[in-house]
């Protein structure tokens, strides 16, 4: 777990680009790791934990058509949440995570441990769909751990590209 926050706050420093975050069924929890390590305000600019729907509008600026016809867990609101991040906080970067941690709220279509993780940028529109298991701990801690991953492979990818 350390390790790759360590690696996320080379990268980051190296790149030289800010993060943001918007959050849901994890409630903070990335942005408690991200802001776990000395030094993290050098490229972490802060995150919104969006619960609920009226925040995702509100400051995230999230259509309410989206939400109405996809839902909150989907990967329309997903991509929406992490583009809403980046612009309302002024970032290079923005992750978002939204799903169903359970125990309740799953349906046939989008059952418990479904989660949706997106990572917005200026040239850069990734989102991904998730199906984890285990209970609601067990879930956030996926979803936190595949955020990260995330980014950790973008910024991989961005830099072996400038070399």
């Amino acid at each position: 777990m350390v390790e790759i926050d360590d690696l996320l706050a080379r990268l980051l420093r190296q790149s030289g680009q800010t993060l943001a975050l918007a959050e849901s069924c994890t409630g903070g929890m990335i942005a408690a790791r991200i802001t776990a390590l000395p030094g993290s305000s050098a490229y972490f600019s802060g995150g919104v934990v969006a619960y609920s729907n009226g925040v995702k509008t509100d400051l995230l600026q999230v259509p309410e058509e989206l939400l109405a016809r996809h839902g909150a867990v989907s990967d329309e609101v997903a991509k929406a949440m992490a583009d809403g991040a980046r612009l309302a906080i002024g970032s290079d970067l923005a992750l978002s995570v939204t799903g169903i941690a359970g125990p309740d709220g799953g349906t046939a279509e989008k059952p418990v441990g479904t989660v949706f993780v997106a990572l917005s940028g200026r040239n850069t529109s990734i989102v991904q769909r998730h199906l984890f298991h285990g209970d609601r701990a067990t879930i956030r801690q996926q979803t936190t751990e595949q955020a990260l991953f995330l980014l950790k492979n973008h910024l991989l990818e961005a830099k072996s590209a400038v070399n």
